[in-house]
């Protein structure tokens, strides 16, 4: 069985190798039929391409003769175009040479003629010179004066119609500058004064003590006179007991002492009981009301002001001030006046008015320590202005207020015009009568001493000085002058309250007779 299987195995192996065979051979055969075909095939493409290329060839042969053609032919033109502009620029540039070497031959001749023309002009002025000189020869001949004679003639001249304009100049400056500044001046001044009514109380270095008979002078007295010593060794107070009839005058520089010495006097003699002990504790008592007086006078200020914050020491300081006086016018009321001014000022100018008050208020601070420091009272008053911790505006006003430095804010320019408006307010204030004839003998002695003043009188107090020129030395345009100069010395030399008025007056009068 087993070899029929192998048989049969190994015929169909050999079976399908045959079919192998013969299908191999049938695939080879057609397999050469479609190579030679694609070969046949694949020539003729290669044929049509070789004739398409030699084709293209051919074309783009010619299109490359053509285009370097066209580019030769556009590079040719620009060469024209290039040589012929090329060309132009030489003639131009030839033609340029031409005239510059024409204007070159102008300008030597022109040289040339100027060289010519110098000469001539040097004859000319040589002649000049000549005729000139015979001319001034002539003219001194003539007109008897040399040539600095009439140099000197016409520069005198020249100076009196300059000064003629000078004068005329200045007189319209300030006509203009007072028109605009004296009508709002006036309006802030006006605005404040009216706004302000303090009375004023004219103090003197003396009190009266009115007794309620005679009798009493002696009491006060004592036997030996030992009430009276004890009284004015406990006051610094002298004592006045003289034919006034019932009353006794105290006598004392220190105001302060005064008023102690006025309070114990009077407290004595309504008690009756005159005796040196009796004397110490009225005396004592008095000094505690006085400093009492003073706390609330300085408090009362302030609160009059209307301002706050300002140290203790310093209220203390104002309300002594009630008891100092300067030429007759109280010092507190005058600080209080002030400070008031002050504040409606610098309500019309647009300042802080609590500030202006301050500083308006303060600005005399010094003069309530001046008898017992040493130094002036704008010394002592910034002094303590500092060392109580006031404003550097506050300082500076009481600094500058009479014009030692200058003002650095125009409050501190507010207290300047509202010190000198309260103090130069008629009836404000009292001179000695020294002063005021040493015032009014220096506005003499200044006016006269000018060149061409015949006379001067100093009137209205001395408030105007009026002079009286000689005609024949002064003419119009120096009396302006005079005025200017006269009024710049008094301000530099002279101290005085509010202005003075310098009134020049030139008179030329003619006196003839008929016969």
């Amino acid at each position: 069985m087993l070899p029929y299987i192998i048989t049969a195995v190994i015929s169909v192996l050999v079976a399908a190798v045959a079919m192998w065979f013969i299908a191999d051979a049938y695939h080879k055969k057609v397999t050469d039929s479609k190579i030679g075909n694609a070969e046949e095939r694949a020539r003729g493409i290669i044929d049509e391409a070789v004739k398409t290329a030699e084709t293209k060839k051919r074309e783009s042969m010619l299109e490359i003769k053509e285009e370097t053609i066209k580019s030769r032919n556009e590079l040719d033109k620009e060469i024209k175009e290039r040589r012929n502009e090329i060309s132009r620029n030489e003639r131009r540039i030839v033609q340029k040479e031409e005239n510059l070497d024409k204007k070159l031959e102008a300008m030597e001749k022109r040289e040339a003629g100027f060289h010519v023309k110098e000469e001539e002009f040097k004859k000319q002025k040589a002649e000049i010179a000549k005729l000139n000189e015979q001319r001034i020869q002539e003219l001194e001949r003539i007109s008897g004066l040399t040539s600095e004679q009439a140099k000197e003639y016409l520069l005198k001249t020249i100076e009196e119609d300059v000064k003629l304009d000078t004068a005329k100049m200045i007189k319209e400056m300030e006509a203009q500058a007072k028109e605009e500044v004296s009508k709002k001046a006036k309006d802030y001044v006006v605005t404040a004064i009216q706004k302000c009514a303090a009375d004023h109380v004219a103090e003197t270095t003396i009190s009266v003590v009115q007794l309620p008979n005679d009798e009493m002078k002696g009491r006060i007295i004592g036997r030996e006179g030992r009430n009276i010593r004890t009284l004015e060794t406990m006051t610094g107070v002298d004592l006045i007991i003289d034919d006034t009839p019932e009353a006794v005058i105290l006598s004392s520089f220190d105001p302060i002492r005064r008023e102690v010495a006025r309070i114990a006097l009077e407290k004595l003699v309504v008690d009756g009981r005159i005796h040196p002990a009796r004397i110490e504790e009225m005396v004592e008592k008095a000094q505690k009301e006085v400093e009492n007086m003073i706390r609330e006078e300085g408090e009362a200020a302030v609160l009059e002001v209307g301002i706050h914050g300002i140290h203790p020491e310093l209220v203390r300081l104002l309300g002594k001030m009630k008891f100092r006086t300067s030429y007759g016018q109280n010092a507190l009321k005058h600080s209080i006046e002030v400070a008031q001014l002050t504040g409606l000022l610098a309500a019309e100018t647009g300042e802080d008015i609590r500030m202006a008050k301050r500083a308006g208020l303060l600005h005399d601070i010094g003069k309530a320590v001046d008898h017992d420091m040493e130094g002036s009272h704008i010394q002592l008053g910034v002094e303590l202005c500092r060392k109580y911790k006031e404003s550097a505006l506050v300082i500076n006003a009481v600094e500058s207020h009479h014009g030692d430095v200058e003002p650095e804010s125009l409050i501190a320019c507010l207290v300047q015009a509202a010190d000198t408006i309260s103090a130069a307010r008629p009836g404000a204030r009292r001179e000695t009568l020294e002063t005021y004839s040493n015032r009014l003998q220096q506005l003499e002695d200044i006016t006269n001493g000018y060149k061409g003043v015949e006379k001067s009188f100093a009137i209205q107090a001395g408030r105007e000085i009026r002079i009286l020129v000689v005609p024949e030395q002064i003419n119009d345009s120096d009396m302006v002058l005079l005025a200017r100069d006269i009024s710049k010395q008094i301000e530099s030399e002279l101290e005085y309250p509010g202005q003075i008025k310098v009134n020049v007056i030139r008179e030329s009068r003619v006196v003839d007779y008929a016969k």
